[in-house]
């Protein structure tokens, strides 16, 4: 094994062999830190699941395709690719913030009990109100393309954000400008302010349009809203003192394109 720190002449070669410089034993703590957020085996069967949950409700969705109840296979396959992709598209352009968290599955209790309440709206729709529910149904025919359009469409446009912010992009909101921070403004960017947050929103809302779920819509639209305008206007505090004129003129220039933001 190879060093490039000087070995005194009188030293073995099995005694150089354990000599390191100062940063190979920082690159094998920086390596250290990194297993511990990425616990393997939690990484790997978190992956497997969602595999399995995707797979079977996509099958699920293709033999229920004459009924009235494939929406809810569709939506519980789109919302397993969507933390699947989280992780993916982390570790494949973003490596170094990679964690097991990464997945977004912890995402709030807040997320956890809109998609909940969004799960039980569809059941009772079909299992106890299904007189009024098939008045939606009988508006399939522009629910379910304007649904999946914007399933798809704000998928792409948070995918595509995450792979073209690469390592720009962040989970949390960065309080402190890093080294190799840049400004992005192009692709997706110079279209959308922040296209992660745009394509979220309308991912969101899209699940529920597809499962034709008009509280839950309406629940999706004002949470998301309220959390993405408060989001952004923190966020763009640390963006001005990051990038100074450059960020005001990008943000004079380029909007969200959520409502109101």
């Amino acid at each position: 094994m190879s060093t490039d720190t000087p070995v005194a002449a009188d030293a073995s070669p099995d005694a150089a062999a354990f000599l390191f410089t100062f940063d190979q034993l920082e690159s094998l703590q920086q390596l250290e830190r990194h297993v511990e957020r990425n616990p393997l085996d939690e990484i790997s069967l978190t992956a497997m699941l969602l595999g399995v949950v995707a797979g079977v409700t996509l099958l699920q969705t293709y033999y229920q395709r004459n009924t009235d109840h494939w929406q809810i296979f569709l939506y519980i396959f789109f919302l397993a690719s969507f933390h699947f992709l989280e992780y993916y598209i982390t570790a494949r352009y973003n490596t170094q913030k990679v964690k097991a968290s990464s997945f977004l599955l912890r995402n709030g209790i807040a997320y956890t009990i809109a998609h909940s309440i969004s799960l039980l709206e569809y059941l009772v729709g079909v299992l106890i109100l299904s007189s009024t529910y098939s008045q939606f149904v009988a508006y399939s025919w522009l629910t379910t393309p304007l649904g999946l359009l914007l399933v798809v469409a704000g998928q792409l446009v948070r995918s595509l954000a995450m792979i073209q912010a690469s390592s720009n992009f962040s989970h949390i909101v960065a309080t402190r400008r890093a080294e190799k921070h840049q400004l992005v403004t192009h692709g997706v960017y110079s279209i959308f302010r922040h296209p992660s947050y745009a394509g979220f929103f309308y991912w969101a809302l899209g699940t529920q349009i597809l499962l034709r779920n008009p509280f839950s819509f309406v629940l999706f639209a004002v949470l998301l809203w309220r959390f993405f305008k408060e989001r952004i206007e923190d966020e763009e505090q640390y963006l001005l003192v990051f990038f100074g004129k450059e960020y005001k003129t990008y943000r004079e220039t380029t909007p969200t394109l959520i409502p109101f933001i």
